[in-house]
């Protein structure tokens, strides 16, 4: 199961998953974006349009998963949101309550409608994006940061509390992504230093795999090429 799948990094995670024969569950706020990212759906993929920030359509969503397929064995949380710009005595709650909704209320209604499952069928693997820069504070970015070392704690935390249950927990801190959004954002940075969403998605496609079995709770940096 996918989050945010419609956007850039979802496409390129759906993308290493599809290549090793995965069924994927792809979960965005419309059934149009996913249409438009992925085509049809077929035997391999089924869409599950939500809006994760409402914990009964999050539930459906895992009930028609759970239907189609039996389980799930992986949980990608990558949905989220970044604002910055204000110092942190002019933070506005609009903007504060956006990036916690965005970044963590998405993450704790997904793994609420998971984690019973993946404990029921005996494991699972759930990866979870945060982000390098809420590794400390950084001017006029406090409520990102903020809301990205929820994601972070809550990562380790889940670590702890789920190992013994044969599910490994575990975060990626990407720097910036190379997308269109951030190109036209940023025309005068030099996206080759960025991270390539493909290149993000190799990493997050290792946490979810056998071979990351032995890793709990990591917050592993990814930080491009140079």
């Amino acid at each position: 199961m996918i989050t945010g799948a419609a956007g850039n990094l979802g496409r390129a995670v759906a993308g290493s998953f599809l290549a090793e024969g995965a069924k994927l569950v792809l979960v965005d706020l419309h059934r149009a974006s996913l249409e438009e990212a992925f085509g049809a759906e077929n035997e391999q993929r089924l869409f599950a349009p939500a809006n994760l920030l409402e914990q009964e359509q999050v539930n459906r969503a895992v009930q028609a998963a759970l239907e189609r397929f039996g389980r799930i064995d992986v949980l990608c949380n990558l949905a989220g949101g970044f604002r910055m710009g204000e110092p942190v005595h002019e933070i506005s709650d609009e903007n504060w309550d956006f990036l916690f909704e965005v970044n963590g209320r998405t993450l704790l209604h997904a793994v609420r409608a998971v984690v019973p499952g993946m404990i029921e069928t005996g494991g699972g693997k759930i990866v979870n994006v945060g982000a390098f820069a809420a590794q400390k504070g950084a001017a006029d970015m406090g409520a990102y940061v903020a809301s990205k070392s929820a994601v972070i704690r809550l990562t380790e935390t889940m670590a702890a509390e789920l190992r013994d249950r044969n599910i490994n927990v575990n975060c990626v801190l990407p720097t910036v992504i190379d997308t269109p959004e951030n190109r036209k954002a940023m025309p005068d940075a030099d996206p080759r230093k960025w991270v390539a969403p493909e290149d993000l998605a190799a990493v997050i496609a290792f946490l979810a795999s056998d071979a990351a079995r032995a890793i709990h709770g990591a917050a592993i940096p990814v930080t491009g090429l140079s």
